[in-house]
């Protein structure tokens, strides 16, 4: 039953001891995608915009090419910077994705809209040609302290002039874009630069001020990280012209437990969801949701826990910290609703494919993987396939303080964050 790597699981086998299967299951380094360069990883219109923990294009790529065909369709109702949905449709496929994260849904829809190039190419040179800018780079213009203000408590903190007031600028011409495409373009290409034209330290996986830190001139980075885009914008835009069946793109800011389609109707999903310290990555986007205006409220949950594993790692972490415990406890709810959307949108013999990885919280190891794989299991899926990957790289701080769990410099830290994770394939 075990092969090197891959674990098939038999549909009749209900009652898993998932501990075991993962234990027993080695790391498969056809799917490590260690030969992968940054020239792939950025590929057509990947490299639009930085996100974290973005699982590669070829992880991607191989699960679609394996477990669909042309003109099915593919979801991800995490579907963060969009990767799976690119993929997706430059393969043929219809696609759709769903995240909460408003900055998400900017990047996504940008990156699988492609723009006809003529009209792309003027209407960035009409945008900076109303940008005019000194021989330092920045802003000369009648528009500077005469365009809607900020009005947030943190522009001030991560920004200095003469770059917080030339945000405002940017962003009110962005705004007065009337084409959606080109609009979610520009405000992709805007929130990709605010890191870099701020206070915040680059190498930094948490808001933290840079006191020392040259800031560029807003203005020339942000046509540089445009120019740049629009050559994306041309190669996704053959790839697209190229193809043969028709293909789409449903690209939403909603809830992973409400994903917009029919019962029944998927043919895949392929998705990594958030990992239990899913807060640093609003942290991480912090800038993008001032500028931007954008703000996400929590919801209550009183879903009560299917998974076993799930339910003594909550006890056991209440243990130590009973705050972490709520925490922890309102994660698993949250996906278990997600894992049984999942199996509700998907067709009979449709699959799921979970990229997720394990890690600790104040000591306590928390088993995403397992929980997730018995969670599925619980609420109808058969537990297909098992892979196990080592990550050579990922977008993502790569260390944690070994008590509190969340991320933290190299030198402060004991272990990697997340060594290998998994894919769990579970069959409806």
């Amino acid at each position: 039953m075990y092969n090197q790597g891959d674990l098939a699981i038999d549909s009749s086998m209900v009652g898993l001891d998932v501990l075991a299967i993962f234990n027993s299951t080695l790391c498969d380094p056809a799917w490590s995608f260690a030969e992968c360069t940054t020239r792939q990883t950025t590929a057509l219109t990947h490299g639009y915009h930085k996100y974290p923990a973005k699982f590669i294009p070829p992880l991607a790529a191989k699960l679609i090419e394996e477990y669909t065909s042309p003109g099915q369709q593919v979801c991800d109702p995490f579907m963060g910077s969009g990767t799976t949905l690119v993929e997706a449709v430059i393969r043929g496929r219809h696609a759709v994705g769903v995240d909460i994260n408003p900055i998400a849904w900017v990047i996504s829809r940008a990156k699988t809209m492609p723009i006809e190039p003529k009209l792309l190419k003027e209407r960035l040179d009409v945008f900076f040609a109303d940008l005019p800018t000194d021989a330092s780079g920045h802003l000369i213009s009648p528009l500077l302290g005469n365009v809607p203000s900020l009005n947030h408590e943190r522009i001030d903190y991560w920004f200095t002039e003469p770059n917080r007031s030339e945000l405002e600028v940017v962003l009110h011409l962005i705004n007065q874009e009337l084409d959606e495409n080109l609009r979610l373009f520009l405000l992709c290409g805007f929130s990709n630069v605010l890191k870099n034209c701020s206070r915040w330290l680059m190498k930094s996986s948490k808001p933290t001020v840079d006191k020392n830190k040259w800031i560029p001139p807003l203005i020339p980075t942000l046509q540089k990280h445009l120019n740049y885009m629009e050559k994306r914008n041309l190669l996704f835009w053959n790839v697209m012209q190229a193809q043969e069946g028709p293909t789409s793109v449903k690209v939403q800011i909603g809830d992973a437990r409400q994903l917009p389609v029919p019962r029944n109707s998927l043919d895949l999903i392929v998705t990594s969801p958030p990992y239990v310290t899913s807060y640093e990555y609003a942290d991480l986007h912090q800038l993008s949701n001032i500028v931007l205006g954008f703000t996400a409220q929590p919801e209550e949950n009183n879903e009560r826990l299917l998974s076993p594993l799930a339910i003594a790692t909550i006890d056991e972490l209440k243990r130590v910290d009973k705050g972490e415990a709520r925490g922890v406890l309102a994660y698993f709810q949250a996906m278990q609703q997600c894992i049984q959307e999942m199996y509700t949108k998907l067709r009979p013999g449709g699959r799921t494919c979970i990229v997720i990885g394990n890690t600790t919280l104040r000591k306590v190891p928390i088993r995403n993987a397992e929980i997730f794989a018995e969670t599925g299991v619980c609420v109808g899926f058969t537990f297909d396939r098992l892979i196990r990957r080592e990550i050579p790289s990922k977008i993502l701080p790569q260390t944690r303080d070994p008590k509190t769990g969340k991320f933290t410099s190299a030198g402060h830290a004991e272990a990697l964050a997340y060594p290998e994770e998994f894919i769990l394939v579970l069959k409806k």
